[in-house]
């Protein structure tokens, strides 16, 4: 089975209300399994715009990223981000088929 991924794209407007968000978002993200991949490390934009920060979550599958968004736990924490922040989230199932050779 694919696994699921969150690509996240945020701006941050408020630093210490971001905080509460991010000690909000840890019991979903454990309940549904994620493992963090990328965290707002060193990126460049070759080409397109984009956002100052970037994470990419790994998830089980695609239904557990999915259901971990919808989570009551998580739409509380989405709740105090929604104030600290301006985010883009893309929920995308992996690949499990032939790569290039």
């Amino acid at each position: 089975m694919p696994k699921g991924y969150w690509m996240v794209h945020l701006d941050i407007t408020d630093p210490e209300k971001f905080k509460e968000y991010l000690a909000a978002n840890g019991v979903p993200l454990k309940k549904y399994g994620a493992h963090f991949l990328a965290r707002a490390g060193r990126f460049q934009h070759p080409e397109g715009g984009g956002r100052s920060r970037n994470t990419i979550i790994e998830f089980p599958s695609f239904d557990a990223a999915l259901e971990c968004w919808k989570s009551e736990e998580y739409q509380y924490a989405i709740s105090l981000r929604k104030e600290a922040s301006s985010i883009d989230i893309t929920i995308v199932e992996g690949y499990d088929g032939p790569q290039l050779a």
